[in-house]
C-alpha cells in the first residue's frame, strides 16, 4: 500500500437531494481529476464564472454544525463531510465534485449514496505514486473536553473514536477499526447523522436543520429513539 498508485474516478456519477441545513434542492456530480489534484469542489450555477476550491484544511472557514469550505471570496460549499469521507474511505485520491447549490445533499443521512456513486463511476489507477504523511510522534489538539490525536502506527491507518453524551440512550461508546475501502463500505458508510428533538427549535431558529427529517436524520428524545425503522448498526 505504501507504494501504491494514485486513483481517480473512471467516469461521472450524479446524486440529487436536499441540504440538511438549507432545505434547498441540490445536484452533485462526482468525476475524474488529474494526478495530485486532490478533491476539487466546483460550484456551478453562479452569476458569472464557476468557482472552485480544493478540500484542504486551509479551505475550512467554519465548523458550526457543518464543515464549510471557501476562499477569500467567502463560503463556497457546506456540509462536505459525507462526500469527502466516502471518497477517502473508498480509496479515491483525486476527484472533482461539481455542485449547483451551497450545500452537499444530505441524502439518507449517511455516506452510502456517495459510496454507491463512486462504485457506479468506478475507481482507476493513475500513473503517479500515492504520497503519504508518516506520523513520527503524537500530535494532540484539545477543545474543552474533546480532543483529537495522531499517533505513530506501523500497521497502516487505524481509527479509534469515543463519544460521551449525557443522553442515556447514547451514553458513552467507543469504536476502533483498521480503515480500508471494504471496512468503510461495510462498517461505516451507512451510519447516519443523529440529533436530539429538544434541540430542533434552537437549531431551526438559527437557520440550521431546515431540511432535516426522519428520512435523513436519526432522532432521539430524552428516553428513546424516535425513528420507527431503528438503527442500522448496534452502535
Amino acid at each position: 500500500m505504501k507504494f501504491s498508485r494514485q486513483t481517480t474516478l473512471r467516469s461521472q456519477a450524479t446524486v440529487t437531494g436536499v441540504g440538511v441545513h438549507s432545505g434547498s434542492p441540490v445536484s452533485l456530480t462526482l468525476g475524474p481529476a488529474p494526478v495530485d489534484a486532490g478533491f476539487i469542489f466546483v460550484r456551478t450555477g453562479l452569476e458569472g464564472a464557476d468557482r472552485e476550491v480544493q478540500a484542504t484544511a486551509e479551505s475550512v472557514i467554519a465548523t458550526e454544525f457543518a464543515t464549510v469550505l471557501g476562499d477569500s471570496e467567502g463560503p463556497l460549499v457546506s456540509t462536505a463531510e459525507h462526500v469527502l469521507a466516502a471518497l477517502r474511505g473508498m480509496g479515491v485520491d483525486n476527484a472533482t465534485i461539481e455542485i449547483d447549490g451551497p450545500e452537499v445533499p444530505i441524502m439518507d443521512g449517511s455516506a452510502a449514496a456517495f459510496v454507491a456513486a463512486i462504485e457506479q463511476a468506478g475507481v482507476v489507477s493513475q500513473p503517479a505514486i500515492r504520497r503519504f504523511i508518516q506520523v513520527l510522534k503524537p500530535v494532540k489538539v484539545a477543545v474543552g473536553d474533546s480532543f483529537g490525536e495522531f499517533k505513530p502506527y506501523a500497521g497502516g491507518f487505524r481509527v479509534e473514536v469515543e463519544i460521551d453524551f449525557a443522553n442515556p440512550v447514547i451514553g458513552k461508546q467507543t469504536c476502533g477499526l483498521e480503515l480500508s475501502p471494504e471496512r468503510f463500505r461495510r462498517d461505516v458508510s451507512r451510519a447516519r447523522t443523529f440529533g436530539f428533538l429538544n434541540e430542533f427549535t434552537r437549531l431551526s431558529s438559527a437557520g440550521f436543520a431546515l431540511g432535516s427529517s426522519f428520512e435523513n436524520t436519526i432522532v432521539f428524545d430524552d428516553e428513546r429513539l424516535l425513528n420507527v425503522e431503528g438503527l442500522r448498526y448496534a452502535d
